[in-house]
């Protein structure tokens, strides 16, 4: 396999029963929804994967409650077998990221294991990232589920009235960005059921754009220098004189 680490791809499934998280991953269900977003060199490029996948069985209707996908929805969508190509097409070599990765992986390794135990493991394809564990170790003893981390990173998802594949994949890719330290302007309009009535994601850039700048006086700079021969004589000065 020929990796790209630059390309990542942030990842979202729905699916025909939910589990709490963290727990085990209820035994018969499938996905019913892939949306995956592209991110190159830490930008959004625009590029998508998103499809609606028909089970071959009944959805929960808690899980219902949670994206509202009906059965009647699926009947005319294709089975996995059918995209499985050009989905493995758009994540192989990449680093993929998706909230409680587990939870996804495991539904994936699934689908690939019922089309044919051969394919192997998405980890055979993927190296795989998991922002929920990341949000842990960054918010520890707090909860980190997507909402939340919106919040604290000031992602506007009021557009988000309910989990769909496609747009939880955006916001994530807009809160990984923020997490690792940068973040894209760039921002998706939607068409399609999952895009919420076509509600846009609002991002946050992070720069220095339309800031104004205030540059040190003369006098300023010259105690600043001061104050770091100062740190330098006690050997714990990273910037100083001529550095």
């Amino acid at each position: 396999m020929n990796a790209n680490y630059n390309k990542i791809i942030v990842l979202d499934t729905e699916t025909t029963g939910i589990n709490r998280e963290g727990g085990p991953v209820n035994v018969g269900h499938k996905i019913i929804e892939i949306g995956a977003v592209e991110i190159v060199n830490r930008k959004l490029t625009g590029n998508y994967f998103h499809v609606y996948i028909k089970p071959d069985r009944k959805i929960d209707l808690k899980a219902i409650a949670v994206h509202g996908i009906t059965d009647i929805f699926l009947v005319d969508k294709p089975k996995y077998s059918v995209i499985h190509k050009e989905f493995l097409e758009f994540i192989k070599g990449t680093e993929l990221v998706a909230h409680n990765a587990p939870f996804d992986v495991s539904f994936i390794d699934g689908e690939f294991q019922a089309l044919d135990p051969k394919i192997g493991k998405i980890e055979d394809y993927c190296r795989i990232t998991d922002t929920l564990a990341m949000a842990k170790q960054i918010f520890p003893g707090q909860k980190n589920n997507l909402d939340i981390l919106c919040e604290r990173y000031g992602i506007d998802n009021s557009h988000r009235t309910m989990h769909g594949a496609l747009l939880d994949a955006k916001i994530l890719a807009d809160v990984y960005l923020l997490m690792t330290g940068g973040q894209t302007t760039l921002a998706f309009s939607g068409t399609d059921k999952n895009e919420q009535d076509g509600g846009e994601i609002r991002r946050v850039e992070i720069g220095t754009k339309g800031l104004k700048i205030i540059h040190a006086s003369a006098d300023e700079l010259i105690e600043h220098n001061s104050q770091l021969d100062i740190i330098e004589k006690k050997g714990s000065c990273l910037w100083g004189n001529g550095r």
